[in-house]
C-alpha cells in the first residue's frame, strides 16, 4: 500500500453548501478556499518523476531565477485532490533563514491537484526572497487569466516586520503579518495530524530499523515543542491554539554558525554539517576515556568511555603543549602523529612528542572542531529540553526549527539526550519538514477550510466544509 492509499478514519462533519456558484466566489475571497488534503503524501525528489516536476506550475527552473540563492527543500508534499486556485504564499523570515511555502498544479492541470513546495533563502538575502515571491506573482496571473485574485503573502517571524514595507512595495500586493508562535504551533499540529510519514523518533542502537515513521494523529495533547533557530524556544502545547512558551536558550543554530566561521572559516550551515560529518570530536572533546584510561568509562552512573566530560577539553591542554615544545626548541611536526581513538593528536602520554599541526597548519581540524561544536550545542539543547519536559510533565518532545536539516548527527544527539536523561520513559520526535514549521503555519492562516481537520486549527474560525 502506497502513502496515497492510506485511509483515515472518517469523521462527523457539519456540512456546508459548496455549490458551483460559492466555488467561484471563493476564487476573489481566497481566504475561504477549501484546501483538499485527502490522500497527501510526501515526495522525496530522488524517487519522483522528473517530468511531473518540470511540468509543475514552479518557477524553480525559470531562467530568471538561475542567480537567485535558495535552497530548494526535496520533499514537496503532494495534493492530488486539490482543483482550486490558491492566491497566497507563505513566508516565515527569521534571524538566519527566510523560507516560503507556496502551492502550484501538477502539470498545469487542475485536474491533476497539486503540491506544496518549499525552499529557504538566507535573510541577508532577502531581495532574491523577495523576487522569487514577484516570479511567483508574475506566474499565478499567467495561470489563472487576468481576473484571478492578486497573489497576497501570508508573513511571519521578525523579517515580516523588519521588512514590511520593502515586500509591499516591491510586489504591489497584500502582506499580512502573522504571530510567530501561533504559526509554529499551528504548522506542527498540521504535519503532526494531516501527513503521513512525516514524524519520525530515531535509535541506533538498531540501525536497520533507526528511523520510525509515525501515522497522522489527533490524540497528542499536551507535548514540548523544541524549535531550533537562531535560538531556542521551548514551549507547552496544552490544545489547539492552546500554548506558552515557558524557556529556551540563546544558544542555537545561531551560536553554532557564529561560531564555526571564526574557527574554520566555512561559508555557510551546510558546509559546516557536511565538515562535521568528517570530523572526530575526541580530538577536541575531553572523554572520560581520557580520563580513566583507554577502554575504561564510569559505567556504574552511565558513563561509557566515549561520553563527552568536557567539550573542547583539550584545546588548552594542547596548547599549552605546543607552546612549551616550541620554546624548548622542538619545533612542531606536521601532520598526523599517533593518533589515538581518544583524542586524535595525543598519544596516550602527556609527555611524548605528538603532532600538533594538520595538513592546513592548523593546530585543530574544522572537521573536529565542528563535530565537537555541534555535539556541544545539541547536548546543551537535548538537557534543557528534557528538564522542561519534566517541570511541566510532558512525555513527547517534538523537536523543529532550520537547525536541524535532517541532519544524522545532530538527531542523533537531540534524541540520546532525551532517552539518556529520562532513563528512555520520554521520546524524542522529529519532522521531514522541520524548518517549515512557521511558514505552514502562516499558509493556514489564510483560513482555508479543510487543512488540520483533526484540530490543528481552531474549530470556530475555520469551519470543516465537507467533501
Amino acid at each position: 500500500m502506497t502513502m496515497a492509499e492510506i485511509e483515515r478514519p472518517a469523521a462527523k462533519r457539519r456540512r456546508i453548501s459548496s455549490s458551483a456558484v460559492d466555488m467561484q466566489s471563493t476564487i476573489h475571497k481566497p481566504g475561504t478556499i477549501k484546501i483538499n488534503v485527502a490522500g497527501a503524501y510526501i515526495i522525496d525528489h530522488g524517487e519522483d518523476d522528473v517530468s511531473q516536476r518540470s511540468g509543475s506550475n514552479s518557477p524553480t527552473s525559470d531562467p530568471e531565477l538561475e542567480e537567485q540563492s535558495y535552497t530548494q527543500h526535496k520533499r514537496d508534499i503532494r495534493l492530488p485532490n486539490h482543483t482550486a486556485v490558491v492566491s497566497h504564499v507563505a513566508a516565515d523570515i527569521g534571524g538566519s533563514l527566510a523560507k516560503v511555502v507556496y502551492f502550484s498544479r501538477e502539470n498545469g492541470n487542475p485536474e491533476s491537484g497539486g503540491r506544496l513546495h518549499f525552499l529557504s533563502f538566507e535573510t541577508e538575502r532577502i531581495d532574491d526572497c523577495i523576487e522569487y515571491l514577484r516570479v511567483l506573482q508574475s506566474r499565478h496571473k499567467q495561470t489563472n487569466g487576468a481576473k484571478a485574485t492578486e497573489l497576497s503573502v501570508q508573513a511571519t517571524g521578525g523579517g515580516a516586520y523588519k521588512f514590511y514595507d520593502r515586500i509591499k512595495e516591491r510586489l504591489g500586493v497584500d502582506v499580512q503579518r502573522e504571530d510567530e508562535m501561533g504559526c509554529l504551533i499551528m504548522g506542527l499540529d498540521f504535519f503532526i495530524t494531516e501527513i503521513p510519514m512525516e514524524v519520525f523518533t530515531y535509535n541506533d542502537t538498531d540501525p536497520d530499523n533507526a528511523v520510525v515513521y509515525q501515522e497522522a494523529r489527533s490524540d497528542v495533547y499536551p507535548y514540548l515543542l523544541v524549535n531550533i533557530g537562531s535560538g531556542v524556544s521551548m514551549v507547552k502545547v496544552s490544545g489547539p491554539s492552546q500554548y506558552q512558551r515557558i524557556g529556551g536558550t540563546s544558544l542555537g543554530g545561531g551560536t553554532l554558525w557564529g561560531l564555526l566561521s571564526l574557527l574554520t572559516g566555512a561559508r555557510n550551515f551546510d558546509d559546516m554539517l557536511a565538515m562535521a560529518d568528517q570530523g572526530e570530536n575526541g580530538s577536541v572533546d575531553l572523554l572520560v576515556g581520557d580520563i580513566y584510561g583507554e577502554g575504561m568509562g564510569y559505567e556504574k552512573i552511565g558513563l561509557s568511555e566515549r561520553t563527552i566530560a568536557s567539550s573542547f577539553g583539550k584545546v588548552l591542554k594542547r596548547k599549552r603543549e605546543a607552546e612549551r615544545r616550541a620554546e624548548d626548541g622542538s619545533g612542531l611536526s606536521n601532520g598526523d602523529v599517533n593518533r589515538s581513538k581518544f583524542d586524535g593528536g595525543a598519544t596516550g602520554d602527556d609527555e611524548a612528542p605528538q603532532a600538533n599541526l594538520v595538513g592546513d597548519g592548523r593546530m585543530f581540524k574544522p572537521e573536529d572542531i565542528s563535530r565537537s561544536l555541534l555535539y556541544a550545542i545539541s547536548n546543551n539543547i537535548g538537557q534543557i529540553a528534557y528538564l522542561q519536559s519534566e517541570k511541566h510533565d510532558l512525555q513527547r518532545i517534538y523537536f523543529g526549527g532550520s537547525f536541524i536539516r535532517g541532519h544524522h548527527q545532530t538527531i542523533h544527539t537531540l534524541s540520546f539526550a532525551i532517552k539518556f536523561w529520562s532513563k528512555g520513559s520520554k521520546q524524542a520526535f522529529f519532522l521531514r519538514h522541520e524548518g517549515y514549521l512557521g511558514a505552514v503555519g502562516a499558509f493556514l492562516k489564510r483560513r482555508p477550510v479543510k487543512w488540520g481537520r483533526r484540530g490543528s486549527v481552531d474549530a470556530e474560525e475555520s469551519p470543516v466544509v465537507e467533501r
